[in-house]
Protein backbone atom coordinates (compact mmCIF):
# COMPACT_ATOMS: atom_id res chain seq x y z
CA UNK A 1 0.00 0.00 0.00
CA UNK A 2 1.65 3.40 -0.79
CA UNK A 3 2.68 5.40 1.84
CA UNK A 4 -0.69 7.82 2.96
CA UNK A 5 -0.59 11.55 3.93
CA UNK A 6 -3.53 13.18 6.10
CA UNK A 7 -6.44 10.58 4.79
CA UNK A 8 -9.77 11.78 4.93
CA UNK A 9 -11.69 10.30 7.91
CA UNK A 10 -14.86 8.79 8.28
CA UNK A 11 -17.36 9.17 10.73
CA UNK A 12 -20.64 7.56 10.42
CA UNK A 13 -21.38 8.45 14.37
CA UNK A 14 -21.32 3.97 15.18
CA UNK A 15 -17.82 1.57 14.12
CA UNK A 16 -17.78 0.72 10.81
CA UNK A 17 -16.94 -2.70 9.85
CA UNK A 18 -14.91 -3.46 6.37
CA UNK A 19 -14.67 -7.45 5.13
CA UNK A 20 -11.73 -7.79 3.77
CA UNK A 21 -11.09 -10.56 1.29
CA UNK A 22 -7.90 -11.01 -0.09
CA UNK A 23 -5.64 -14.33 0.33
CA UNK A 24 -2.76 -11.87 0.78
CA UNK A 25 -1.60 -12.15 4.28
CA UNK A 26 0.24 -8.78 3.56
CA UNK A 27 -2.76 -6.58 1.73
CA UNK A 28 -4.78 -7.87 5.23
CA UNK A 29 -1.96 -6.32 7.68
CA UNK A 30 -1.46 -3.32 5.55
CA UNK A 31 -5.39 -2.46 5.61
CA UNK A 32 -5.70 -3.88 9.55
CA UNK A 33 -3.46 -0.82 10.52
CA UNK A 34 -4.80 1.50 8.12
CA UNK A 35 -8.32 1.14 9.60
CA UNK A 36 -7.56 0.60 12.86
CA UNK A 37 -6.04 4.10 12.58
CA UNK A 38 -9.54 5.13 11.47
CA UNK A 39 -11.75 3.76 14.08
CA UNK A 40 -13.04 1.18 11.06
CA UNK A 41 -13.59 -2.43 12.42
CA UNK A 42 -11.98 -5.07 10.34
CA UNK A 43 -13.40 -8.69 9.33
CA UNK A 44 -11.05 -10.62 7.02
CA UNK A 45 -11.26 -13.86 4.94
CA UNK A 46 -8.84 -15.19 2.48
CA UNK A 47 -11.65 -16.65 0.26
CA UNK A 48 -14.58 -16.42 -1.42
CA UNK A 49 -16.20 -19.07 0.25
CA UNK A 50 -15.01 -18.05 3.74
CA UNK A 51 -16.21 -14.82 2.96
CA UNK A 52 -20.05 -15.76 2.55
CA UNK A 53 -19.68 -18.08 5.37
CA UNK A 54 -18.16 -15.18 7.84
CA UNK A 55 -21.03 -12.99 6.29
CA UNK A 56 -24.00 -15.87 7.71
CA UNK A 57 -22.71 -14.75 10.67
CA UNK A 58 -21.05 -11.35 10.96
CA UNK A 59 -22.51 -8.01 9.59
CA UNK A 60 -20.17 -5.91 7.49
CA UNK A 61 -20.73 -2.08 6.04
CA UNK A 62 -18.74 -2.69 2.92
CA UNK A 63 -16.62 -5.34 1.54
CA UNK A 64 -13.57 -5.02 -0.21
CA UNK A 65 -13.21 -7.93 -2.38
CA UNK A 66 -9.92 -9.14 -4.83
CA UNK A 67 -10.89 -10.97 -8.07
CA UNK A 68 -8.44 -13.37 -8.20
CA UNK A 69 -9.32 -16.05 -5.33
CA UNK A 70 -8.46 -19.85 -4.52
CA UNK A 71 -12.34 -21.65 -5.10
CA UNK A 72 -14.57 -19.22 -6.36
CA UNK A 73 -12.97 -16.38 -7.54
CA UNK A 74 -13.75 -12.11 -6.68
CA UNK A 75 -16.66 -12.12 -9.36
CA UNK A 76 -18.37 -15.36 -8.61
CA UNK A 77 -18.66 -14.56 -5.10
CA UNK A 78 -20.02 -11.28 -5.99
CA UNK A 79 -22.43 -12.43 -7.35
CA UNK A 80 -23.00 -14.54 -4.64
CA UNK A 81 -23.19 -11.64 -2.14
CA UNK A 82 -25.46 -9.24 -4.47
CA UNK A 83 -28.20 -12.30 -4.13
CA UNK A 84 -28.43 -11.63 -0.42
CA UNK A 85 -30.78 -9.35 1.00
CA UNK A 86 -29.02 -5.97 2.32
CA UNK A 87 -26.34 -7.09 0.53
CA UNK A 88 -22.99 -4.21 1.70
CA UNK A 89 -21.54 -2.54 -1.25
CA UNK A 90 -18.62 -4.23 -2.42
CA UNK A 91 -15.13 -3.05 -4.11
CA UNK A 92 -13.54 -5.01 -6.43
CA UNK A 93 -9.70 -4.47 -6.26
CA UNK A 94 -7.15 -6.37 -8.49
CA UNK A 95 -3.15 -6.32 -8.66
CA UNK A 96 -3.93 -7.76 -12.57
CA UNK A 97 -7.09 -4.98 -13.33
CA UNK A 98 -7.74 -4.87 -17.27
CA UNK A 99 -10.64 -2.36 -18.28
CA UNK A 100 -12.93 -5.55 -19.18
CA UNK A 101 -12.45 -7.02 -15.91
CA UNK A 102 -13.56 -3.30 -14.12
CA UNK A 103 -16.28 -2.85 -16.23
CA UNK A 104 -17.81 -6.32 -16.05
CA UNK A 105 -16.78 -5.48 -12.08
CA UNK A 106 -19.62 -2.74 -11.75
CA UNK A 107 -22.10 -3.90 -14.27
CA UNK A 108 -22.41 -6.95 -12.34
CA UNK A 109 -23.34 -4.80 -9.33
CA UNK A 110 -19.84 -3.95 -7.47
CA UNK A 111 -19.44 -0.11 -6.22
CA UNK A 112 -16.32 0.63 -7.88
CA UNK A 113 -12.81 -0.91 -8.84
CA UNK A 114 -9.59 -0.27 -7.68
CA UNK A 115 -6.06 -1.64 -8.91
CA UNK A 116 -2.92 -2.78 -6.27
CA UNK A 117 -0.99 -1.06 -4.63
CA UNK A 118 -4.31 0.67 -3.10
CA UNK A 119 -3.79 4.40 -2.17
CA UNK A 120 -4.71 4.88 1.23
CA UNK A 121 -6.69 8.19 0.20
CA UNK A 122 -8.47 6.95 -2.67
CA UNK A 123 -9.71 3.95 -0.96
CA UNK A 124 -11.00 5.89 1.98
CA UNK A 125 -12.83 8.62 -0.53
CA UNK A 126 -14.81 5.20 -2.60
CA UNK A 127 -15.36 3.72 0.75
CA UNK A 128 -17.07 6.67 1.83
CA UNK A 129 -19.09 6.72 -1.59
CA UNK A 130 -20.05 3.21 -1.37
CA UNK A 131 -21.65 3.70 2.48
CA UNK A 132 -23.24 6.70 1.58
CA UNK A 133 -24.73 5.24 -1.77
CA UNK A 134 -25.67 2.37 0.36
CA UNK A 135 -27.26 4.53 2.84
CA UNK A 136 -29.04 6.32 0.36
CA UNK A 137 -29.70 2.86 -1.36
CA UNK A 138 -31.63 1.81 1.66
CA UNK A 139 -33.89 5.08 2.47
CA UNK A 140 -34.99 5.10 -1.02
CA UNK A 141 -36.36 1.11 -0.96
CA UNK A 142 -38.53 2.13 2.74
CA UNK A 143 -39.23 5.33 0.10
CA UNK A 144 -40.33 3.08 -2.24
CA UNK A 145 -41.75 0.49 -0.21
CA UNK A 146 -44.65 3.08 1.87
CA UNK A 147 -45.46 4.27 -1.50
CA UNK A 148 -46.23 0.97 -3.83
CA UNK A 149 -47.44 -0.80 -0.75
CA UNK A 150 -49.61 -3.53 -2.16
CA UNK A 151 -49.74 -1.63 -5.86
CA UNK A 152 -46.06 -2.85 -5.85
CA UNK A 153 -47.87 -6.53 -7.23
CA UNK A 154 -49.17 -4.48 -10.15
CA UNK A 155 -51.80 -6.05 -12.22
CA UNK A 156 -55.86 -5.49 -13.05
CA UNK A 157 -56.53 -8.94 -14.30
CA UNK A 158 -59.06 -11.17 -11.75
CA UNK A 159 -56.30 -13.37 -10.60
CA UNK A 160 -53.99 -10.32 -9.24
CA UNK A 161 -57.01 -8.00 -7.95
CA UNK A 162 -57.62 -10.87 -5.96
CA UNK A 163 -54.57 -11.57 -4.30
CA UNK A 164 -54.61 -7.68 -3.43
CA UNK A 165 -57.68 -8.13 -1.83
CA UNK A 166 -56.94 -10.38 0.46
CA UNK A 167 -53.32 -8.95 1.68
CA UNK A 168 -55.60 -6.07 2.11
CA UNK A 169 -57.95 -8.01 4.34
CA UNK A 170 -55.54 -10.25 6.80
CA UNK A 171 -52.68 -7.01 6.53
CA UNK A 172 -54.18 -5.57 9.75
CA UNK A 173 -54.44 -8.24 11.78
CA UNK A 174 -52.08 -10.11 13.45
CA UNK A 175 -52.57 -13.32 11.86
CA UNK A 176 -49.80 -15.49 9.91
CA UNK A 177 -49.78 -15.92 6.33
CA UNK A 178 -49.13 -18.57 3.72
CA UNK A 179 -47.90 -16.81 0.50
CA UNK A 180 -47.75 -19.17 -2.08
CA UNK A 181 -46.24 -19.25 -6.12
CA UNK A 182 -44.20 -19.69 -8.22
CA UNK A 183 -40.21 -18.21 -8.10
CA UNK A 184 -40.14 -15.15 -9.47
CA UNK A 185 -44.24 -14.00 -8.92
CA UNK A 186 -43.39 -11.20 -6.42
CA UNK A 187 -43.81 -13.66 -3.02
CA UNK A 188 -41.62 -11.10 -1.11
CA UNK A 189 -43.67 -8.23 -2.75
CA UNK A 190 -46.15 -9.47 -1.14
CA UNK A 191 -44.98 -10.06 2.86
CA UNK A 192 -43.34 -6.29 2.41
CA UNK A 193 -47.09 -5.09 1.71
CA UNK A 194 -48.58 -7.47 4.54
CA UNK A 195 -46.05 -6.00 6.91
CA UNK A 196 -46.85 -2.55 5.48
CA UNK A 197 -50.21 -2.21 6.22
CA UNK A 198 -50.08 -3.87 9.70
CA UNK A 199 -50.07 -2.17 13.00
CA UNK A 200 -46.55 -3.21 13.00
CA UNK A 201 -45.42 -1.20 10.29
CA UNK A 202 -43.13 0.79 12.42
CA UNK A 203 -41.49 -2.30 13.60
CA UNK A 204 -38.72 -4.30 11.75
CA UNK A 205 -39.19 -6.10 8.71
CA UNK A 206 -37.14 -9.01 8.57
CA UNK A 207 -35.90 -11.59 5.87
CA UNK A 208 -34.56 -15.44 5.92
CA UNK A 209 -34.38 -17.34 2.52
CA UNK A 210 -34.60 -20.75 4.04
CA UNK A 211 -32.78 -22.24 1.01
CA UNK A 212 -29.73 -20.04 1.21
CA UNK A 213 -28.57 -20.89 4.61
CA UNK A 214 -26.73 -24.45 5.33
CA UNK A 215 -28.83 -26.90 7.52
CA UNK A 216 -26.46 -26.58 10.13
CA UNK A 217 -26.63 -22.81 10.21
CA UNK A 218 -30.34 -22.51 9.81
CA UNK A 219 -30.82 -22.59 14.18
CA UNK A 220 -28.23 -19.79 14.89
CA UNK A 221 -29.90 -17.67 12.18
CA UNK A 222 -33.31 -18.12 13.62
CA UNK A 223 -32.58 -18.05 17.31
CA UNK A 224 -29.31 -16.74 17.66
CA UNK A 225 -26.01 -18.04 19.65
CA UNK A 226 -24.43 -17.70 22.93
CA UNK A 227 -20.37 -16.93 22.48
CA UNK A 228 -18.41 -20.16 22.10
CA UNK A 229 -21.95 -22.27 21.72
CA UNK A 230 -19.98 -23.57 18.79
CA UNK A 231 -16.74 -23.14 16.86
CA UNK A 232 -16.76 -19.63 15.07
CA UNK A 233 -19.22 -18.50 17.64
CA UNK A 234 -16.80 -15.55 18.39
CA UNK A 235 -19.21 -13.14 20.28
CA UNK A 236 -23.14 -13.32 21.08
CA UNK A 237 -25.67 -12.69 18.33
CA UNK A 238 -29.18 -12.34 18.44
CA UNK A 239 -31.22 -14.26 15.76
CA UNK A 240 -34.19 -13.19 13.07
CA UNK A 241 -37.05 -13.76 15.69
CA UNK A 242 -35.11 -11.42 18.03
CA UNK A 243 -34.26 -9.14 15.48
CA UNK A 244 -37.77 -8.91 14.22
CA UNK A 245 -39.65 -8.20 17.63
CA UNK A 246 -42.52 -6.19 17.30
CA UNK A 247 -41.93 -6.74 13.91
CA UNK A 248 -42.23 -9.33 11.20
CA UNK A 249 -40.52 -12.27 9.89
CA UNK A 250 -40.54 -13.71 6.14
CA UNK A 251 -39.42 -16.98 6.32
CA UNK A 252 -38.94 -17.40 2.41
CA UNK A 253 -38.80 -21.02 0.81
CA UNK A 254 -40.24 -22.05 3.96
CA UNK A 255 -40.94 -25.62 2.27
CA UNK A 256 -36.83 -26.28 2.26
CA UNK A 257 -36.64 -26.18 6.20
CA UNK A 258 -34.75 -29.38 7.27
CA UNK A 259 -36.93 -31.45 9.21
CA UNK A 260 -35.77 -31.36 12.71
CA UNK A 261 -35.87 -27.54 12.23
CA UNK A 262 -39.30 -27.48 11.48
CA UNK A 263 -40.00 -28.99 15.35
CA UNK A 264 -37.88 -26.10 16.60
CA UNK A 265 -39.86 -23.46 14.55
CA UNK A 266 -43.55 -25.24 15.34
CA UNK A 267 -42.51 -24.78 19.51
CA UNK A 268 -41.52 -21.03 18.87
CA UNK A 269 -44.61 -20.66 17.19
CA UNK A 270 -46.60 -22.18 19.39
CA UNK A 271 -44.57 -20.76 22.79
CA UNK A 272 -43.72 -17.57 21.41
CA UNK A 273 -40.42 -17.98 23.23
CA UNK A 274 -36.65 -19.08 21.77
CA UNK A 275 -33.58 -20.03 22.94
CA UNK A 276 -30.34 -19.34 21.63
CA UNK A 277 -27.87 -22.18 20.64
CA UNK A 278 -25.64 -22.77 23.90
CA UNK A 279 -28.37 -20.35 25.67
CA UNK A 280 -29.31 -20.42 29.45
CA UNK A 281 -33.00 -19.82 29.19
CA UNK A 282 -35.60 -18.63 26.85
CA UNK A 283 -36.01 -15.31 25.36
CA UNK A 284 -39.89 -13.80 24.86
CA UNK A 285 -40.33 -12.64 21.45
CA UNK A 286 -43.74 -10.47 19.64
CA UNK A 287 -43.67 -11.34 16.08
CA UNK A 288 -45.59 -11.90 13.22
CA UNK A 289 -45.00 -14.98 11.26
CA UNK A 290 -45.17 -14.58 6.86
CA UNK A 291 -44.15 -18.05 5.27
CA UNK A 292 -43.54 -18.37 1.26
CA UNK A 293 -42.83 -21.20 -0.55
CA UNK A 294 -42.86 -22.45 -4.36
CA UNK A 295 -43.40 -25.83 -3.47
CA UNK A 296 -46.82 -27.89 -3.05
CA UNK A 297 -47.12 -28.23 1.15
CA UNK A 298 -49.90 -30.33 1.29
CA UNK A 299 -48.07 -32.90 -0.89
CA UNK A 300 -44.71 -32.59 1.33
CA UNK A 301 -47.19 -33.09 4.43
CA UNK A 302 -48.39 -36.60 2.22
CA UNK A 303 -44.82 -37.60 1.92
CA UNK A 304 -43.24 -36.77 5.12
CA UNK A 305 -41.62 -34.18 4.07
CA UNK A 306 -43.30 -31.30 5.93
CA UNK A 307 -44.88 -31.55 9.46
CA UNK A 308 -48.69 -31.14 9.28
CA UNK A 309 -48.96 -29.54 12.38
CA UNK A 310 -46.60 -26.73 11.45
CA UNK A 311 -48.18 -26.36 7.77
CA UNK A 312 -51.48 -25.50 10.22
CA UNK A 313 -49.33 -23.05 12.36
CA UNK A 314 -48.15 -21.39 9.12
CA UNK A 315 -51.38 -21.51 7.00
CA UNK A 316 -53.61 -19.56 8.87
CA UNK A 317 -54.46 -17.27 6.02
CA UNK A 318 -53.47 -18.52 2.49
CA UNK A 319 -52.42 -15.97 -0.25
CA UNK A 320 -51.88 -17.39 -4.09
CA UNK A 321 -50.18 -15.27 -6.38
CA UNK A 322 -50.82 -16.27 -10.06
CA UNK A 323 -47.80 -17.43 -12.41
CA UNK A 324 -47.48 -14.38 -15.23
CA UNK A 325 -48.51 -16.74 -17.84
CA UNK A 326 -52.25 -17.04 -16.09
CA UNK A 327 -52.52 -13.25 -16.52
CA UNK A 328 -51.19 -12.12 -19.72
CA UNK A 329 -53.35 -9.11 -19.88
CA UNK A 330 -51.12 -7.58 -17.22
CA UNK A 331 -47.85 -7.65 -19.33
CA UNK A 332 -48.20 -4.02 -20.50
CA UNK A 333 -48.81 -2.33 -17.56
CA UNK A 334 -45.59 -4.02 -16.02
CA UNK A 335 -43.71 -3.63 -18.77
CA UNK A 336 -44.55 0.04 -18.44
CA UNK A 337 -43.83 -0.17 -14.44
CA UNK A 338 -39.82 -2.04 -14.87
CA UNK A 339 -39.14 0.22 -17.68
CA UNK A 340 -39.66 3.31 -15.83
CA UNK A 341 -38.03 1.84 -12.25
CA UNK A 342 -35.02 0.94 -14.99
CA UNK A 343 -34.99 4.50 -16.62
CA UNK A 344 -34.67 5.51 -12.99
CA UNK A 345 -31.58 3.05 -12.12
CA UNK A 346 -29.47 3.39 -15.10
CA UNK A 347 -30.41 7.48 -15.19
CA UNK A 348 -31.56 7.56 -19.18
CA UNK A 349 -34.54 7.64 -21.43
CA UNK A 350 -36.63 3.97 -21.36
CA UNK A 351 -37.17 2.38 -24.98
CA UNK A 352 -40.41 1.94 -26.18
CA UNK A 353 -41.70 -1.35 -27.21
CA UNK A 354 -43.23 -1.74 -30.45
CA UNK A 355 -46.75 -4.08 -30.83
CA UNK A 356 -44.74 -6.84 -32.18
CA UNK A 357 -42.35 -6.96 -29.11
CA UNK A 358 -45.31 -6.89 -26.96
CA UNK A 359 -47.07 -9.60 -28.70
CA UNK A 360 -43.41 -11.40 -28.74
CA UNK A 361 -43.70 -11.23 -25.02
CA UNK A 362 -47.02 -12.40 -24.33
CA UNK A 363 -46.31 -15.50 -26.49
CA UNK A 364 -43.52 -16.42 -24.06
CA UNK A 365 -44.95 -18.78 -20.97
CA UNK A 366 -42.68 -16.99 -18.42
CA UNK A 367 -41.19 -19.44 -16.10
CA UNK A 368 -39.49 -17.32 -14.29
CA UNK A 369 -42.10 -14.80 -13.67
CA UNK A 370 -42.22 -11.44 -13.59
CA UNK A 371 -38.49 -11.40 -12.25
CA UNK A 372 -37.69 -13.33 -15.96
CA UNK A 373 -39.46 -10.85 -17.57
CA UNK A 374 -37.41 -7.56 -15.38
CA UNK A 375 -34.00 -9.51 -16.06
CA UNK A 376 -35.17 -9.34 -19.80
CA UNK A 377 -36.05 -5.86 -20.00
CA UNK A 378 -33.34 -4.53 -18.14
CA UNK A 379 -31.26 -6.91 -21.23
CA UNK A 380 -33.03 -5.08 -24.06
CA UNK A 381 -32.45 -1.89 -22.34
CA UNK A 382 -28.66 -2.39 -21.84
CA UNK A 383 -28.21 -3.75 -25.73
CA UNK A 384 -30.43 -1.37 -27.29
CA UNK A 385 -30.85 2.11 -25.03
CA UNK A 386 -33.67 4.12 -26.04
CA UNK A 387 -33.99 2.74 -29.78
CA UNK A 388 -37.32 1.15 -29.83
CA UNK A 389 -37.67 -2.46 -28.71
CA UNK A 390 -39.10 -4.93 -31.78
CA UNK A 391 -40.40 -8.20 -31.87
CA UNK A 392 -37.21 -9.66 -33.51
CA UNK A 393 -34.98 -8.13 -30.80
CA UNK A 394 -37.36 -9.84 -27.55
CA UNK A 395 -37.07 -13.18 -29.57
CA UNK A 396 -33.52 -12.96 -29.70
CA UNK A 397 -32.92 -12.07 -25.98
CA UNK A 398 -35.74 -15.12 -24.88
CA UNK A 399 -34.04 -18.34 -23.93
CA UNK A 400 -34.42 -21.22 -26.83
CA UNK A 401 -37.73 -23.08 -26.95
CA UNK A 402 -37.52 -26.50 -25.62
CA UNK A 403 -37.15 -29.17 -27.91
CA UNK A 404 -39.85 -30.93 -29.77
CA UNK A 405 -41.07 -33.73 -27.99
CA UNK A 406 -40.39 -36.28 -30.69
CA UNK A 407 -36.74 -35.33 -31.02
CA UNK A 408 -36.27 -37.22 -27.41
CA UNK A 409 -34.27 -40.74 -27.67
CA UNK A 410 -36.37 -43.30 -25.38
CA UNK A 411 -35.10 -44.49 -21.86
CA UNK A 412 -31.90 -47.05 -22.48
CA UNK A 413 -32.43 -50.23 -22.06
CA UNK A 414 -31.16 -51.07 -18.04
CA UNK A 415 -31.37 -47.79 -17.17
CA UNK A 416 -34.40 -46.10 -15.21
CA UNK A 417 -36.61 -43.19 -15.74
CA UNK A 418 -35.21 -41.24 -12.86
CA UNK A 419 -31.67 -42.15 -13.15
CA UNK A 420 -32.20 -40.89 -17.28
CA UNK A 421 -33.88 -37.86 -16.25
CA UNK A 422 -30.92 -36.86 -13.53
CA UNK A 423 -28.91 -37.29 -16.36
CA UNK A 424 -30.46 -35.02 -18.53
CA UNK A 425 -30.53 -32.62 -16.02
CA UNK A 426 -26.83 -32.66 -15.15
CA UNK A 427 -25.90 -32.32 -18.78
CA UNK A 428 -28.13 -29.02 -19.23
CA UNK A 429 -27.05 -27.46 -16.43
CA UNK A 430 -23.73 -28.07 -17.34
CA UNK A 431 -24.47 -26.87 -21.07
CA UNK A 432 -25.97 -24.15 -19.56
CA UNK A 433 -23.14 -22.95 -17.06
CA UNK A 434 -20.82 -23.45 -20.38
CA UNK A 435 -22.89 -21.31 -22.47
CA UNK A 436 -23.00 -18.59 -19.89
CA UNK A 437 -19.10 -18.52 -19.47
CA UNK A 438 -19.88 -20.20 -15.73
CA UNK A 439 -21.53 -16.89 -14.36
CA UNK A 440 -24.11 -18.35 -11.81
CA UNK A 441 -26.42 -15.61 -11.60
CA UNK A 442 -26.85 -15.45 -15.91
CA UNK A 443 -27.47 -19.32 -15.63
CA UNK A 444 -30.40 -19.23 -13.26
CA UNK A 445 -32.27 -16.40 -14.44
CA UNK A 446 -31.64 -18.06 -18.28
CA UNK A 447 -33.27 -21.39 -16.50
CA UNK A 448 -35.82 -19.09 -14.28
CA UNK A 449 -34.62 -21.33 -11.27
CA UNK A 450 -33.34 -19.39 -8.06
CA UNK A 451 -30.04 -19.05 -7.47
CA UNK A 452 -29.60 -21.16 -4.22
CA UNK A 453 -31.45 -24.00 -6.17
CA UNK A 454 -29.14 -24.08 -8.92
CA UNK A 455 -26.00 -23.88 -6.24
CA UNK A 456 -28.12 -26.79 -5.05
CA UNK A 457 -28.12 -28.94 -7.55
CA UNK A 458 -24.65 -28.10 -9.06
CA UNK A 459 -23.63 -29.90 -5.79
CA UNK A 460 -25.86 -33.05 -5.97
CA UNK A 461 -24.67 -33.51 -9.10
CA UNK A 462 -20.72 -33.31 -8.66
CA UNK A 463 -20.84 -29.88 -11.03
CA UNK A 464 -17.48 -27.81 -10.43
CA UNK A 465 -16.17 -24.82 -12.32
CA UNK A 466 -13.66 -25.88 -15.08
CA UNK A 467 -10.44 -24.49 -15.70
Amino acid sequence: MRRRRAAPRLNRGTMTTILVVDDDPRIQDALRRLFDLEGFRMLSAGSGEEALDLLAREEADAVLLDVVLPGMDGLETLAALRSREGAPPVVMISAQGTIETAVRAVREGAHDFLEKPLGADRLLIVLRNALETSRLAAENRVLRTRLDGPSGLLGESRAMRGAREAIAKVAPTHSRVLVTGESGTGKELAARALHEGSPRASGPFVTLNCAAVPSELIESELFGHERGAFSGAVKTRRGKFEAADKGTLFLDEIGDMPLPMQAKLLRALESGEVERVGGAGPVRVDVRVVAATNRDLEADVKTGRFRLDLFHRLNVFPVVLPPLREHPEDLPLLVEHLLARLSEEHGRQAPRLAPDAIEALRAHPWPGNVRELRNLLERLFILHGSETITGPMVRASLPLPAPRAETIEPVPEGRTLRVAMDDLERRLLLATLRAEGWNVTHTAERLGMERSHLYKKMKEYGIGREE
